[in-house]
């Protein structure tokens, strides 16, 4: 049942009302999601920006004569900005003591205040600090948008619920991406950091409009409620919390890099100009849309394991073809691999959730993100190091992006959960309070 109000019957003899994807406290909580995106990305859209005001840009041949920093440099940053969303896991799962609704808004308040900040560093690392000491925080708010959405519906509806959170996220993504694409000459890195200042004054209104699921109120009186975050690694769970951990890490290790480093490629290596970028962004923007819708139909019809298959694959291919030199390929590469990356999103958020039961959910999310931030890592360590090496972007995409790919049969390793509430896979009291 997927009406507003709508009461299936839960485990523990209590009723479970739940919304439509597109009811307020759902967009509430997207609303919370494209808030975290307006802060992360930031450094995505402004790195070339950033490098080019704490380096020496000149008209050589190298990354760091064309971008005023060396890849590995920026690559190190990169990775040190992703690894400190590792601070995020303690934070997320707290959300399975405290509530997701109370986490939600601190951790957003937290994250974007800090990113407000970062815009008065006085040098590239000192930058690199304070944006990450934020990170986390962004991180955990994004996550627990994933879980509250989740959890606030029914199964058909939440593959729609995963893809608004994700669309929010996105658009918020590209709201600085295409303001910095049209007014980074006047307002620079640090009025583009600075902005986050508007959605931090909006946190207020959305943190109203937030609601506590009634799958968490009911978890909470459990007799038996484990530890947060260890208790998700407990022996029921963990050959499924390790399989999903190591798709993360693959997924990561081609978006990690293909994301981050996308800007600074189009801006100071192929010197695209502004307005280009800005209709990139568009028109990533737009088959992120067709992506979400793309992925919510193929996951509630198809089932969620093939559909993540399938985008996990072209996401790969579609990211190496971003890297391969020409313009054209940029742009194409890009926006269809923005497209891909949607399609993933709705059934690999949708089975996450439906893996596990109320009393870990939010702790799985943050393994999850834990895994996502290591391949991250991992993914720029490599494709900086080797663009690094005679400006090979196309060389680095290649041997980050394809072997990462191979990973994805594990999904035919967990089970098809289409059609199917967390509460089947776990029916007991007890398994949903362990």
């Amino acid at each position: 049942m997927s009406a507003a109000g709508s009461e299936p019957l839960h485990p523990v003899g209590r009723t479970l009302h739940l919304h439509r994807w597109a009811d307020g406290a759902v967009i509430a909580v997207a609303l919370a999601a494209l808030a975290s995106g307006f802060g992360q990305f930031g450094i995505v859209t402004a790195l070339g920006d950033v490098a080019r005001e704490f380096g020496r840009a000149t008209h050589g041949a190298t990354i760091v004569d064309q971008a005023g920093l060396s890849g590995t440099e920026l690559g190190v940053g990169l990775a040190i900005i992703r690894l400190a969303s590792l601070g995020s896991l303690p934070l997320i799962g707290l959300a399975d003591r405290f509530g997701r609704r109370i986490m939600l808004i601190a951790t957003l308040s937290l994250g974007l205040t800090i990113t407000v900040a970062s815009a008065a560093s006085p040098g590239y690392w000192s930058f690199v600090v304070i944006f990450a000491c934020g990170r986390p925080f962004l991180s955990a708010t994004n996550a627990l948008a994933q879980v509250a959405a989740a959890e606030q519906t029914a199964s058909s509806d939440r593959t729609s619920a995963v893809a608004l959170t994700a669309a929010g996220y996105g658009v918020g993504a590209g709201l600085i991406a295409l303001i910095h694409s049209l007014a980074s000459n006047s307002l620079g890195f640090r009025g583009i950091f600075a902005l986050a200042v508007l959605p931090l004054a909006a946190v207020p209104f959305i943190g109203r409009r937030i609601e506590e699921s009634d799958r968490f109120r009911i978890s909470e009186v459990s007799a038996e409620r484990p530890l947060p975050v260890l208790g998700a690694v407990g022996p029921r769970f963990r050959r499924r919390i390790l399989i999903v951990g190591i798709l993360a890490f693959a997924v990561s290790v081609i978006t990690g890099p293909a994301t981050s480093f996308v800007y600074l490629y189009a801006q100071n290596v192929l010197h695209q100009s502004g307005y280009v970028t800005a209709a990139m962004v568009v028109g990533a923007g737009l088959s992120g849309l067709v992506g979400l819708l793309a992925g919510r139909w193929s996951a509630d019809h198809i089932g969620r394991r093939l559909t993540a298959t399938v985008a996990m694959i072209a996401l790969a291919l579609f990211s190496v073809l971003t890297y391969e030199g020409s313009r054209a390929a940029l742009l194409s590469g890009y926006i269809c691999g923005v497209m891909a990356g949607s399609i993933l999103a709705p059934a690999a958020g949708a089975l996450l959730t439906e893996l596990f039961p109320t009393s870990v959910r939010a702790s799985v999310a943050g393994w999850w993100v834990v895994a996502g931030v290591l391949g991250a890592g991992v993914g720029l360590l490599i494709f900086g190091t080797v663009a690094d090496a005679g400006n090979q972007f196309a060389l680095a995409a290649e041997l980050t992006f394809l072997p990462a790919a191979l990973i994805v049969g594990l999904f035919w390793l967990l089970p098809e959960t289409l059609g199917r509430e967390p509460e089947d896979l776990w029916p007991s009291p007890i398994a949903d309070a362990t």
